[in-house]
């Protein structure tokens, strides 16, 4: 007697979809180990997984990471209350993004995936520079 197969497309729910790779980029004139650490904790509580993270040189750090898109308006205003300072082109992506969530969440769209890459530099000014600048004798 042959075995017979059951259509299983209807009782598992479709895979997520994914969505293209976006690329961000910021700077902070922060501590690098506190904003790592605001940046770990900001991402568990969005919801991220970690893929990848370097250091690309001493200044610049590299995480490239995957988030649901229902969480990406989270993960925006994250990375600004983490102290990390924008560029222009990447506050119109997370901007995008956050459309595209609020689109997707109208058509019941839930499970599409995002996967990012967060480039932070880290400057450093230098002290002795800053002081006599400001009173002028630099």
């Amino acid at each position: 007697m042959p075995a017979t197969l059951t259509d299983t497309r209807e009782t598992q729910p479709p895979p997520p979809t994914f969505c293209p790779a976006v690329d961000v980029r910021g700077f902070s004139h922060q501590d690098r180990y506190h904003i790592l650490a605001a940046l770990e904790s900001t991402m568990n509580a969005c919801g991220c997984w970690l893929l990848d993270q370097r250091a690309l040189s001493s200044a610049k750090m590299e995480m490239v990471f995957e988030v649901q898109l229902r969480s990406a308006l989270d993960l925006y205003g994250a990375l600004i209350a983490a102290g990390v300072e924008l560029s222009r082109d990447s506050h119109a992506t997370l901007t995008r993004l956050w459309t595209l969530r609020r689109h997707n969440m109208q058509s019941g769209v839930h499970g599409n995936l995002v996967s990012v890459r967060l480039e932070i530099s880290f400057v450093e000014e230098n002290a002795a520079e800053f002081d006599l600048g400001m009173v002028g004798l630099a």
